[in-house]
């Protein structure tokens, strides 16, 4: 696994999500009330970007903006159809003041 900066955490406040590329795949890492998180950014319905859909703060759930499956984005498990699988998870810590995740 490769460990990728992210950003500064003050470039990621809480609510807000920052897309990383990391080769083939993409990776959405999210702030959830000073928690952070990384899903993989595709929706296991259909392979369309997943973390540029609206984030649910108060759940942790992010909703693809093709066909509206839910996902947690704490387990990237799938919570509502059409999707059933679930999307990757990466480990994300802060370092210094920055944001990484290992992909």
């Amino acid at each position: 696994m490769a460990e990728l900066d992210v950003c500064p955490v003050e470039e990621l406040p809480p609510g807000e999500v920052k897309i990383v590329h990391a080769g083939q795949i993409s990776v959405g890492v999210y702030n959830l009330d000073g928690e952070y998180y990384a899903i993989e950014d595709r929706c296991s319905h259909d392979d369309g970007p997943l973390c540029e859909g609206e984030f649910d703060v108060e759940t942790g759930v992010v909703i693809c903006p093709r066909h509206g499956a839910n996902f947690d984005i704490r387990s990237g498990r799938a919570l509502t159809l059409p999707a059933y699988l679930p999307v990757s998870v990466f480990p994300v810590r802060v370092v210094d003041g920055m944001v990484k995740v290992e992909v």
